[in-house]
């Protein structure tokens, strides 16, 4: 099965230092909604509320950034992403700062779903790369940035638990809103003006999203698979900090956030996926990637004592989720180049609302069964999406990817 892109008929105008950029500003600012994960502990110490409740954090970030993308990333093909990126990075400096200074545990959930509500950037600059990037290499670009997305989500673990173990853990959201500031500027400065491709109202633009996503059928299978793989991602790495906190380990939030660089090591690995894409091999490599994932956790299921293991499962488990990820986004993102931004925000929404579901199952079968619980989970959920791509009818294109979408 075939979709064919529609082509830009702009020249690329992309270079690998702001395809660079993109990727480390959109990093950053996805990394604002994982500052909690591996400090949950703490800051249910520091309000007094259940371990279950501090997981809300995550939860309440993620359903805000699925909201922001929802309501915000469209507007990426209507109006100038120049000035709308700057602006939404200033606003989410403000709930940053909220977050850093909030006197009560409402206050902080309120503060973060206002930061997952502005932290929009990454999936406006992700479609604004591939609308730069030469066809042919648009795979790799794509991949490079969702990579940079990535690996920002893996660091704020490290980052997090390393300047709350020294300094409290407010300090990571005070830092994060002085990046955001700061790639504000930068990203004014750097990203060219572009013309408009669409002339809509707000209210028809939000619309033609699902308009779309009917346009173009063959998207909604690998929606479906990037929600299931990033969901289980997200269960995993919640519960394993529960993990993690507990005997026989008993680490320290600074120890916790360290297991985020075996997690990048595997982001790094995966970087070059989207060159599948730009093969017309991303239809294998997305089977074998699903293949791994439910891997990763059989591997998992027998580290509840063993660092070594854990680590293996990490990086297992972080290549496969990025291939995924990289490779269905560059399907998506082919399909319609003047849409490009509303099938990134369809794409971006079904990724989080699984991984806003899979952080909040990731407690509660850690809470049911302990790590038992939460490997089967991850397992079967993999399994589910496997058995999906694999009954949609996808075929591997002799093409190239640039011009076809296998």
């Amino acid at each position: 099965m075939t979709q064919r892109e529609t082509t830009a008929p702009a020249p690329a105008r992309i270079s690998q230092g702001m395809v660079m950029l993109f990727a480390i500003a959109g990093g950053a600012a996805v990394a604002n909604l994982y500052w909690a994960q591996p400090l949950l502990e703490e800051i249910a110490s520091s309000f007094r509320v259940s371990t279950g409740e501090a997981g809300l954090l995550v939860t309440t970030a993620q359903i805000g950034y699925a909201l922001g993308v929802f309501l915000i990333v469209p507007l990426g093909d209507v109006v100038d992403r120049r000035r709308l990126l700057p602006l939404m990075m200033l606003v989410c400096a403000a709930a940053l700062t909220a977050a850093a200074f909030a006197p009560s545990f409402q206050v902080l959930l309120l503060a973060l779903v206002l930061v997952g509500l502005t932290t929009v950037s990454g999936p406006l600059l992700t479609p604004l790369a591939g609308d730069l990037a030469d066809p042919a290499q648009r795979g790799h670009v794509i991949g490079t940035v969702a990579s940079g997305l990535m690996i920002g989500v893996l660091a704020s673990r490290t980052i997090s638990g390393f300047l709350a173990e020294l300094f409290g853990w407010r300090t990571p959201y005070a830092v994060a809103a002085v990046l955001a500031l700061a790639f504000a500027v930068l990203l004014r400065k750097t990203i060219p003006p572009l013309e408009p491709r669409a002339k809509l109202g707000y209210g028809a633009l939000l619309g033609s999203v699902l308009t779309a996503l009917r346009r173009h059928p063959d998207v909604r299978v690998p929606l479906f698979v990037a929600g299931v793989g990033f969901g289980v991602l997200t269960l995993f790495w919640t519960a394993l900090t529960f993990l993690l906190a507990s005997p026989p380990f008993s680490f320290s939030v600074t120890t916790i956030g360290l297991f985020g660089l075996a997690g990048i090591t595997g982001a790094i690995a995966a970087q070059r996926a989207g060159r599948f894409h730009d093969r017309g091999w991303s239809t294998r490599a997305i089977s074998a990637a699903l293949a791994l994932t439910m891997l990763s956790f059989v591997v998992a299921g027998f580290g509840s004592a063993s660092i070594i293991i854990l680590v293996v499962a990490i990086i297992l488990l972080d290549v496969a989720a990025r291939a995924i990820a990289t490779l269905a986004q560059a399907r998506v993102l082919s399909a319609d180049h003047d849409a490009r931004s509303r099938l990134n925000t369809a794409y971006v929404v079904s990724n989080f609302i699984g991984g806003a579901a899979g952080s909040t199952l990731g407690t509660a079968l850690w809470q049911l069964g302990g790590w038992t619980a939460v490997v089967i989970g991850g397992a079967v959920l993999s399994g589910i999406a496997l058995a999906a791509w694999a009954v949609s009818g996808h075929r591997p294109s002799t093409r190239r990817a640039s011009a076809v979408v296998s």
